[in-house]
């Protein structure tokens, strides 16, 4: 669906997305279901290929999926109980009054909010869920990290879209014009091989973008001392990103 205002930095890579991109946690899922006035119908806008939705399903009966990408969507995992649709954030296409939770997980940075949250107060039932998720810079064990550290602030840091700086502040600077809640702390956390950890990292807007701007690759070179630091690349290494959650009451 084009748009003006649609920053789609993801279609192109939408496959990678989906196979690179890591879960969130179930525990995030149940935790914003028992904070929710029912467990009908959620809301996941600007899903990507649906990695949060996916999760919601276990605990509402109904989860509605929506991305202004119709590549993503082409790309999202199939579940019961999940229906994907192409969409944008401020115009999903649902009844007023209508929705228990809407999440928008790793996007709230990419959109228009005060249209959002126009939207958000039209759709969402009395005392509804809104959550912002997003997570952190990702975090390796050993001395993997060092490198990755400086490849994200060092090596690509001026590549990354102005938006990123929410992503890093954790949406703290972001208007967020509900009664906020708190949540417990959470993080994803995975065990990957060092093929896994490349084909995420192609998956960055700053990779492509610096891949654009160089005329080359910006992999090529941390790969190398990735490789020399990793051992043996079949190898699994524990991976977390600290998630952050802002949440809170839509007041009717």
């Amino acid at each position: 669906m084009a748009d003006s205002q649609f920053k789609d930095h993801f279609s192109q890579v939408a496959a990678d997305y989906a196979s690179y991109r890591p879960s969130y946690p179930q525990k995030l899922a149940d935790v914003l279901a028992e904070l929710s006035p029912a467990q009908d119908r959620a809301l996941d806008c600007a899903c990507g290929t649906g990695q949060l939705s996916v999760l919601l399903a276990k605990r509402f009966k109904e989860v509605i999926a929506t991305d202004g990408s119709a590549d993503q969507i082409a790309q999202a995992q199939p579940q019961e109980g999940v229906s994907y649709r192409t969409a944008l954030a401020d115009n999903s296409g649902l009844a007023d009054n209508s929705v228990d939770l809407i999440t928008v997980a790793q996007a709230a940075h990419w959109l228009d909010l005060g249209p959002f949250y126009a939207e958000v107060q039209r759709i969402a039932r009395p005392d509804a869920l809104l959550a912002l998720i997003t997570y952190g810079v990702l975090h390796v064990e050993g001395e993997v990290d060092s490198v990755m550290q400086h490849f994200y602030y060092e090596t690509i840091g001026a590549y990354w879209p102005p938006e990123r700086r929410h992503v890093e502040e954790g949406y703290r600077s972001l208007a967020f014009p509900f009664q906020e809640l708190s949540l417990p702390p959470l993080a994803m956390e995975v065990d990957w091989s060092l093929p896994q950890l490349l084909g995420y990292i192609r998956t960055w807007s700053a990779v492509k973008a610096a891949e654009k701007a160089l005329g080359a690759s910006p992999l090529s070179a941390v790969e190398v001392e990735l490789r020399k630091q990793w051992g043996d690349p079949d190898q699994r290494r524990r991976i977390s990103w600290p998630l952050s959650v802002r949440a809170g009451r839509v007041r009717k």
